[in-house]
């Protein structure tokens, strides 16, 4: 079959292969790239300092101004204006510019709407528009002042896109837009988040800038304080706000305004009427309703949304009878949008290009396009003043010529011969020359030559005063001043959003009664807090009561007595340390698990917790800590004091070591380490020299019995005695003046004797007589038991028995409960 393809090129077809050109992909992306970003930052996301908009809301403006579209003229559709805007200068789609039209007529999103609408333009709740076909719309006030002189050559024009037209490529702006309205975008690599401000403390600032040009940055936030957003609410600190102002970047955080109404029956509502800005009344609706039906808002009885569009935001919270309704504020501002942050990036256009501006270079960058604007009006004006002049110059001279310039008119044979006769008699322009030829009779009246000869002297007085302002910046000034303060007359109102000095994240903790709490932790990694007075003290020798019911193979661990507001500093078998405030644990029944550690801490596959010591403040203490293989090491506690979310690494470990023990000393302190098979070193901590964080330490025991290892580490305090206790349950206490002071690293002398009745050391604590024990077993069995009433005997005993075991069950862990306890001895 023949190629249809072949036979002679159509001299009417293009050659595509000559279009086609070799081109390396990556120089293609990079310059395509490049100016697909330049177009964005120059064309789409980033206002012009000058006036405040970008590009598609400049022409919206523009087009509605072509349409003669004023706040007294007739509303028109937003079709009509959409498709003018993009038919003649906006080549991008309806539905490019119709949102657009829509966010400058809602009163929610601008704080000075540019366009009046007419119909449904959306709601703060989030409902959107009516379809452009139903909707009107015409320009607002502020939209006018923003174009007002712009026929008078006072800004650049260039051709549209299809050069059928031009456009200006800024407005006038005598508002001022910019910072009045603020500007939202995301352009390629940098976006801009300019907050709206009050027009009043606006226009003060302006005119300050002007009167003083060196005028600091903290005069002028006395007097714009802050942004002034459309939808009220307020503005917690001045912080965000000053950094904002000085270097063009900062934060603020924004709540809504809530009062509360008392209603009978001991009961109370909250009521939420402004929101922070361009937050969703329903998002905070939805998070409410779910923190109801999960638990975490169990003081809400009921929540309705009573806002109307004209009455405004109405969201109303019912409290079950005596709640008090100042914590249930908090918490809505800490756990929903009703207290949210906005970034100020005061990021614009300044000659094409992107620039970061603080507040004053925003009022000067104002000031300096209006100056311009007014020179260049002036110049137009002063222009069209001297061609009248000049046109006038010709008519009084025929005026006083009349006869003869009648004479000449009638003797010549067509107008071209008069107009030359007329320049060559009286040297006239032929400007002036044509203006005498189309003159009427009527004109030769006497009041008609009055008028010539008063409008000749008012245009010589503008021509001088149009040169004044030219040549006198003052001048110019004070005319901004007045159009500034002929604004705030017209537009000035007070400041919606109230700006105070109150602390944004007030503690959950601060409402929280800092009293004793048992924490438990189990074998698996499972958490919870109970309160002291949940476990009975018993006699030496009692079975306990049931603790909590753990699943096969897991038992409780550990117990710690800690305070509400205390914070734990916990460390894991691998070296690393975490911080977790004791009021963040969940508070639970006896019998319950609680809560996995993984969910409270971020730990890594197979770390578990063998440290828990509960802190309140950083001083001049160390931490010392001690390894399974005998290694320890002694770091100032200040090096832990600031700990990332996914912990630190507090203690380097050899290969197969773990951590087993970490205590607080005060740098003279003696530590005692014990083995499981029964030995135990004292030593003063002055033989460790203090180490960095990642150290990984010194020999602390040297043990005498291969596959021996540490299980404990103890601060000696005074009056106080070793209570050392066994997995079968036996026990004892002994004086620790038994254990003789020697050097570290030694293997020290027995601590008990660890045959096959007591089995190996499990746990060794410092206790006094009048504190309480609880033992726990593998299977979650607890006794509370007197630490007096253990037996104090020797050093090389077996011991007693402390806690009578069922069949299979052994001891797990002992904690001291009772008085004010050490912190490096609050764990086991």
């Amino acid at each position: 079959m023949a190629d249809q393809n072949s036979g002679p090129q159509d001299p009417d077809t293009p050659d595509l292969q000559s279009n086609v050109k070799d081109q390396r992909l990556d120089d293609e992306m990079r310059e395509s790239y490049l100016s697909y970003a330049m177009s964005v930052i120059i064309q789409r996301a980033l206002p012009d300092v000058r006036d405040g908009l970008k590009p598609s809301q400049r022409r919206i403006l523009v087009a509605m101004n072509d349409l003669n579209l004023g706040p007294r003229a007739k509303f028109r559709k937003c079709a009509k204006i959409v498709g003018d805007t993009t038919g003649n200068y906006h080549p991008h789609g309806d539905q490019a510019v119709y949102p657009t039209l829509v966010r400058l007529a809602q009163n929610f999103n601008m704080r000075y709407p540019l366009i009046d609408p007419q119909g449904n333009f959306g709601f703060v709740d989030g409902s959107p528009p009516a379809a452009m076909r139903y909707t009107e719309s015409r320009m607002a006030q502020p939209s006018v002042d923003l174009l007002t002189d712009l026929e008078k050559e006072t800004v650049d024009f260039v051709p549209n896109y299809d050069d059928t037209r031009t456009e200006p490529t800024v407005l006038p702006g005598r508002f001022p837009n910019l910072l009045c309205n603020g500007s939202q975008g995301i352009a390629v690599g940098m976006a801009t988040s300019i907050p709206p401000h009050n027009l009043v403390e606006v226009c003060n600032g302006i005119i300050a800038v002007i009167r003083n040009p060196e005028i600091e940055l903290a005069e002028l936030i006395q007097i714009i304080p802050g942004p002034d957003f459309p939808t009220g609410g307020i503005i917690c600190g001045r912080g965000g706000i000053h950094r904002a102002y000085r270097t063009g970047r900062g934060q603020v955080m924004v709540r809504g305004k809530v009062h509360v109404e008392e209603k009978k029956g001991d009961r109370c509502s909250i009521v939420i009427t402004e929101l922070p800005y361009q937050v969703n009344p329903n998002s905070i609706f939805d998070r409410i309703k779910d923190m109801i039906s999960d638990g975490a808002m169990k003081s809400i009885s009921n929540i309705n949304d009573e806002t109307d569009r004209k009455a405004g935001m109405r969201l109303v919270i019912d409290l079950k009878r005596g709640e008090n309704p100042e914590l249930v504020i908090n918490q809505l501002y800490k756990s929903t949008p009703l207290q949210h942050s906005f970034s100020i990036i005061m990021l614009a256009l300044d000659k094409g290009r992107p620039r970061t501006f603080d507040l004053k270079g925003l009022l000067v960058a104002y000031k300096d396009h209006r100056v311009e604007v007014i020179h260049r009006r002036t110049r137009f004006l002063l222009r069209k003043a001297q061609e009248r002049c000049h046109i006038v110059e010709g008519l009084r001279i025929a005026v006083q010529n009349i006869d003869e310039v009648v004479q000449i008119i009638k003797a010549s044979s067509d107008p071209g011969e008069a107009r030359a006769t007329l320049i060559e008699r009286f040297e006239l322009s032929k400007r002036q020359a044509d203006a005498i030829l189309a003159m009427r009779l009527s004109k030769l009246t006497g009041l008609e030559v009055h008028k010539l000869e008063e409008e000749y002297n008012r245009l010589l007085q503008d021509i001088a005063g149009y040169r004044e302002i030219l040549s006198n910046i003052d001048i110019v000034h004070q005319m901004i001043v007045d159009d500034l303060e002929e604004l705030k007359s017209r537009f000035g109102e007070a400041r919606r959003t109230a700006i105070e000095d109150i602390e944004t994240d007030i503690a959950d903790e601060s409402l929280i009664a800092d009293e004793e709490t048992v924490v438990t932790v189990s074998h698996a990694g499972y958490m919870k807090r109970t309160g002291v007075d949940t476990y009975r003290s018993q006699g030496r020798g009692g079975t306990g009561v049931t603790g909590a019911t753990f699943r096969e193979g897991d038992f409780l661990e550990r117990v710690i007595v800690a305070h509400t507001k205390d914070f734990f500093l916990v460390f894991t078998d691998k070296g690393k340390l975490y911080w977790l405030k004791v009021w963040q644990i969940p508070e639970a029944s006896r019998q319950s698990r609680g809560r996995a550690l993984v969910n409270l801490l971020h730990l890594s596959e197979g770390e578990t917790v063998t440290s828990i010591i509960p802190m309140r403040d950083f001083d001049e203490r160390f931490l010392v800590m001690c390894t399974e293989f005998g290694t320890i090491k002694k770091t100032p506690l200040t090096a832990f004091s600031n700990v990332r979310s996914n912990g630190i690494i507090a203690c380097s470990l050899n290969e197969g070591d773990r951590l087993v023990k970490a205590v607080i000393t005060s740098g003279d302190d003696e530590l005692l380490v014990a083995t499981a098979h029964g030995q135990a070193v004292r030593f003063h901590e002055n033989d460790i020299r203090p180490m960095g964080r990642t150290a990984r330490g010194v020999r602390a025991v040297k043990f005498k019995k291969e596959g021996d290892r540490v299980v404990g580490l103890v601060v000696l305090r005074p009056d106080a005695t070793l209570l050392t206790v066994c997995e079968s349950g036996y026990g004892k206490r002994t004086a620790f003046d038994e254990y003789r002071l020697q050097s570290r690293g030694g293997s020290g002398v027995r601590n008990i004797r660890t045959n096959e009745r007591n089995g190996l050391v499990v746990s060794v604590l410092a206790v006094d007589e009048e504190e309480d024990l609880m033992l726990i077993s593998e299977k979650g069995m607890v006794v509370r038991i007197r630490a007096q009433d253990v037996s104090l005997i020797g050093r090389n005993t077996q011991g007693v028995k402390v806690m009578r075991l069922k069949k299979g069950d052994r001891l797990a862990a002992c904690a001291r409960l009772a008085g004010e306890q050490d912190e490096g001895e609050a764990t086991e």
